[in-house]
């Protein structure tokens, strides 16, 4: 059976879980990671694929991937990306989906997280870009208090984001507006550069270039 995305996403036990693991990172203080999140996530990787013209299914697989990226995080923060495959695995096996689609699926989810991730596939390099360029405002639980919180500050300073696949020059841009009054530029590179050399890795995967543009200023 092929798996789609419209399906994964009525499926109650894995909003449950989406849920239940959002929740759990809210006790520990992480930005969301609630359904905001995983949809664009999803969305973003679905879009990265479709524009350098992966066919349908694969499209399909990246937002399937995407969508339950993160379930992992109802049992530990620690190794959510493995926990999350091994969940996964057992969700889609039952619900009776195709093997090579499922260990697809399983493989980038299992490497998304920038501890342990590798881009072994296409799927796993869109959805590695996807959900580390989902960074922004509203990803904020407590906009009163973001001074403690360097992670906060910086998705709160975030103004404006954009990704944009583009074949034709072979390259992935993601274009941030940052307010500088909240979060210096320097703060997000303290953050996020071992994402951004992540995403290299993942465009390359594709046969593209990461570009990363902070305030009309290329940066990578």
């Amino acid at each position: 059976m092929k798996i789609t995305y419209e399906e994964i996403r009525k499926n109650d036990t894995i909003n449950t879980y989406i849920k239940q693991a959002d929740l759990n990172l809210t006790a520990l203080g992480f930005t969301e990671h609630s359904f905001p999140h995983v949809c664009k996530v999803a969305e973003m990787a679905g879009m990265i694929l479709e524009k350098l013209g992966y066919d349908e299914h694969q499209v399909e697989l990246a937002k399937v991937a995407g969508y339950m990226h993160d379930i992992g995080n109802v049992v530990n923060r620690i190794d959510h990306a493995q926990s999350g495959a091994v969940m996964s695995f057992r969700i889609l096996d039952k619900m009776g989906a195709d093997d090579e689609d499922i260990a697809t699926i399983v493989a980038a989810i299992g490497n998304h997280d920038e501890s342990t991730a590798f881009p072994v596939n296409p799927v796993a390099a869109a959805l590695i870009i996807a959900d580390k360029s989902d960074v922004r405002e509203s990803r904020v639980r407590d906009a009163a208090d973001i001074t403690s919180d360097i992670h906060d500050r910086v998705n709160y300073a975030v103004k404006e984001q954009l990704l944009t696949v583009i074949p034709e020059e072979k390259k992935i841009v993601l274009t941030l507006e940052i307010n500088n009054d909240i979060s210096e530029v320097m703060e997000y590179f303290e953050i996020f550069m071992g994402r951004m050399k992540l995403c290299k890795k993942a465009a390359e995967k594709l046969g593209m270039k990461f570009k990363l543009i902070i305030n009309s200023q290329e940066m990578a």
